[in-house]
């Protein structure tokens, strides 16, 4: 069992640490790779394929015209491109070049490293536990709102 110095967190303050923590990750990860954290998460999302960008709005939680010049940043560094949906020629969705493929493998599998060694010490089932309730609140807010969390 893992032991702390520190008081017991209530619920939201152990939420909201962690949040920060996770942020904090994508922050070291992507300064190894010369990334905004912005970049990396957008990276890391788009290692599933490519993506509309009404979809990454909501993922990234970007007004259009912020996501705009993330995806604009983005591609100028050769990073990501525009392709036309096949479905929908009017929409684009956005797709990962070779180099960000080769930096989102990246980001994406140093993002993952350092949050299982985060957890490391926690026995599997606490793991299991924590998942668990964390896919719950995800749910219970989709169900909510209709905003499906997806991402890295």
């Amino acid at each position: 069992m893992v032991t702390t110095r520190e008081p017991v967190l209530h619920f939201t303050q152990a939420l909201v640490r962690l949040a920060h923590l996770v942020q904090q990750v994508f922050i070291e990860v992507g300064k190894e790779h010369e990334l905004t954290p912005q970049q990396t998460q957008l990276l890391c999302l788009l290692t599933g394929g490519p993506v509309g960008m009404t979809e990454l709005s909501r993922s990234l939680h970007l007004e259009k015209s912020s996501l705009t010049g993330l995806v604009d940043r983005a591609e100028k560094r050769g990073l990501v491109a525009r392709v036309r949906d096949a479905r929908d020629r009017r929409t684009c969705r956005i797709e990962l070049t070779p180099e960000g493929r080769r930096l989102g493998a990246l980001a994406h599998d140093g993002v993952s490293e350092r949050l299982e060694a985060l957890a490391g010490e926690l026995p599997r089932e606490h793991r299991d536990v924590l998942a668990s309730a964390i896919g719950g609140i995800l749910a219970a807010h989709t169900a909510r709102t209709g905003r499906v969390w997806s991402g890295a």
